[in-house]
């Protein structure tokens, strides 16, 4: 199954070893899912993680780009060839909502999901990073 992860995830995997984000982050790769990803996508993330703030202590920029490249490595990387925006109020989160439709993703894992309501229009659907390890628990 092809998710999309949000930027979001990642920063919030980053900040805490105990929460959903992280276990999420950890069972990569895996059998169960894998992650699509455009390279606007993949740049987002770069820009948001490398920022110190976003980084755990100890970890450089350069440890951050290879953490960062290892996930692409593990990602069907998709190209986008149809823009829906604007679709969502924020220009961010539409390409995240671009990434999913061209890859065929039916599922955004992402702290906001708020943000990604109108989503629904297209046929994905917004999930917080419990609500989506809790689904592949009762796919199993």
């Amino acid at each position: 199954m092809l998710i999309v992860v949000d930027t979001s995830v990642l920063v919030a995997a980053m900040r805490s070893r105990h929460g959903a984000s992280y276990r999420l982050i950890s069972e990569l790769p895996s059998l169960r899912f894998q992650p699509a990803l455009t390279v606007a996508l993949y740049m987002e993330w770069q820009a948001v993680l490398t920022r110190p703030e976003h980084m755990p202590p100890g970890v450089d920029t350069d440890a951050m780009q290879g953490f960062l490249r290892y996930l692409a490595s593990l990602a069907h990387l998709q190209d986008v060839h149809f823009l829906w925006r604007p679709f969502l109020r924020d220009p961010d989160d539409d390409m995240v909502l671009e990434c999913a439709v061209a890859s065929g993703s039916r599922l955004i894992v992402t702290h906001n999901i708020k943000d990604f309501r109108r989503a629904i229009g297209l046929g994905v659907q917004a999930m917080t990073p419990g609500g989506f390890l809790r689904h592949l628990e009762k796919s199993s």
